[in-house]
């Protein structure tokens, strides 16, 4: 095979150490292998740094394993072409598997350039990744601590949530305050409701009249401390990722133009992408990235399935959750989701639609455009003559005879 790279490493990266194969020209033999083993410690991946250094080389190619590969990458990044590959793509024969084997499969996959690099943005970019990433898992956090509070409510016959959508709006954390301290009757605490919650007040002392436990209200004394402390955290990040934001605020703010696309949501979809589409051959490979893309499984010239691939969850995660938040409002995404729902389930609407999200945030990235809906009816305009023949069907079957009349178009 061609040889791509003369001068090369791979790297079997583990939590405690480091295997690195170096691949060099020997005008006797032909190539030299040199392999040798380093701590993951950082002073002794500066040395790895220089080892690789001293045999000029000039690509490193190592798997992303977990979180392991990031302290050798930032060592490693600015001195040498780093690959980062997926361990799906370059699995080795079975049997006889050593580090010190894998060390060389990746150096000499790297050597005859067939690895596929993942993806690796900027360090700016991946700053704000972080970001994101961590504040979306405070969010989680919160919404688990809220619904423990949901059970000990349950377990001391409080109904709140039957009446109050939202257990810790205003009006419910105030009498979630008022059940801890155990001094109220359920005719004061009702009266503590706020805003629409008011026009319930007689569903709400049925539903606050139950049988609280001494230790009842211990857990939910510190429930709601947690769930303090984590809206403080929140917060906190909200104010950290804005301010990282500013050099992406135009994506951001062109993301934001799509229905059902919050702020926090465009800022999610904007680090995850970034603002380079040209990393992206089309906006198709990027949905294939994201995993939100038909895959394509062919033998015999018959197609298998069409199940999506693994690809960047948290990205695929957030998509999802945007569209079925559209799903409610009267633009063409909403529309399109109704369509595909009827026929394939709410799941699959959820993963096509979340694919054309996507499609849109490329191109609005990519031409600096904002977004401009093509209306809930789009789909009837397309195909009239179906909407009506469908629509006189439903109608003959409820069993009406329908005449249809042209209404005047007036001039």
């Amino acid at each position: 095979m061609q040889v791509v790279y003369s001068r090369c490493a791979g790297l079997d990266v583990h939590k405690k150490s480091v295997v690195a194969c170096v691949i060099t020209p020997n005008d006797s033999r032909g190539w030299h292998k040199e392999i040798r083993t380093f701590s993951t410690m950082t002073k002794d991946l500066l040395n790895l740094c220089d080892w690789l250094t001293s045999h000029d080389c000039t690509h490193v190619a190592m798997e992303s394993t977990g979180e392991y590969w990031r302290p050798v990458f930032n060592i490693l990044e600015g001195n040498f072409e780093v690959i980062l590959v997926n361990a799906r793509h370059m699995k080795a024969v079975p049997g006889r598997k050593t580090d010190i084997k894998d060390a060389q499969w990746i150096a000499e996959l790297l050597q005859h350039g067939l690895l596929r690099p993942s993806l690796i943005p900027p360090i700016e970019h991946r700053d704000l990744r972080d970001l994101t990433r961590h504040r979306s898992n405070f969010i989680r956090e919160r919404v688990n601590l809220v619904n423990r509070v949901q059970k000990v409510l349950e377990a001391a016959n409080i109904k709140l949530a039957s009446v109050a959508s939202d257990v810790m709006g205003v009006s419910g954390r105030a009498m979630l305050a008022a059940i801890v301290e155990g001094n109220s009757t359920p005719e004061l605490m009702a009266g503590l409701a706020k805003g629409t919650m008011t026009k319930k007040h007689d569903l709400l002392v049925s539903a606050l009249e139950g049988r609280v436990r001494p230790h009842q209200k211990f857990i939910l004394a510190q429930l709601l401390a947690q769930i303090d402390s984590i809206d403080s955290s929140i917060e906190l990040f909200d104010q950290q990722i804005e301010e990282y934001c500013h050099p992406f605020e135009a994506a951001v703010e062109l993301v934001d133009t799509i229905p059902g696309i919050a702020r926090r949501t465009a800022e999610i979809i904007v680090s995850e992408i970034g603002t380079d589409m040209s990393r992206f051959p089309s906006a198709e490979h990027l949905a294939a990235w994201a995993g939100v893309a038909p895959g394509n499984y062919e033998s015999g010239g018959k197609k298998l399935s069409d199940s999506t691939r693994k690809g960047n969850r948290v990205l695929r995660t957030i998509l999802v959750q945007a569209a079925h938040a559209l799903a409610r409002t009267k633009t063409y995404l909403a529309a399109q989701f109704r369509r595909l729902a009827a026929r394939r389930g709410k799941k699959r609407a959820a993963v096509a639609v979340a694919h054309s999200i996507l499609v849109i945030a490329y191109h609005l990235i990519s031409r600096q455009e904002p977004y401009k809906d093509l209306g809930a009816d789009y789909f009837d305009k397309q195909r009239p003559e179906s909407v009506k023949k469908r629509l006189i069907k439903r109608l003959e079957k409820l069993g009406y005879q329908v005449n249809l009349e042209p209404v005047p178009v007036a001039s």
